[in-house]
């Protein structure tokens, strides 16, 4: 559980589980819908929830673009998207030649060290 969202991937699929299980409770309220009948407070109940089904819905698709576009960032920072599928080593050109570079520092799962604050 602990090493459930080390990676960006790692996130990306408890997203893509998360919208399936979605999707399966979004179709079981529709049926659901159908089959009550009408003007009772249950039928109000479903329809909030199917309201608010959808709102999930759409912000776990939100969250998952979002979670492409920085696994896609990730690969162009850090130059992961070569021909031979292995990332390029970035060195700092900085004048005191020090690496501070966080490629340097980061592993291939896709983790970056957090920075101390000094």
């Amino acid at each position: 559980m602990e090493e459930q969202f080390e990676t960006l991937e790692s996130a990306h699929d408890f997203l893509a589980l998360l919208g399936e299980t979605v999707a399966e409770a979004k179709r079981e309220l529709a049926s659901d819908l159908l089959r009550e009948s009408a003007n009772s407070r249950r039928v109000d109940a479903l329809r909030i929830a199917a309201y608010n089904i959808d709102k999930l819905e759409l912000h776990l698709n939100r969250s998952r673009r979002i979670l492409n576009d920085l696994r896609t960032l990730r690969r162009l920072l850090f130059e992961e998207r070569g021909s031979n599928g292995k990332a390029a080593p970035i060195t700092d050109q900085s004048p005191t030649g020090s690496l501070s570079n966080t490629a340097a520092n980061k592993n291939h799962s896709g983790r970056i060290p957090q920075r101390s604050a000094a």
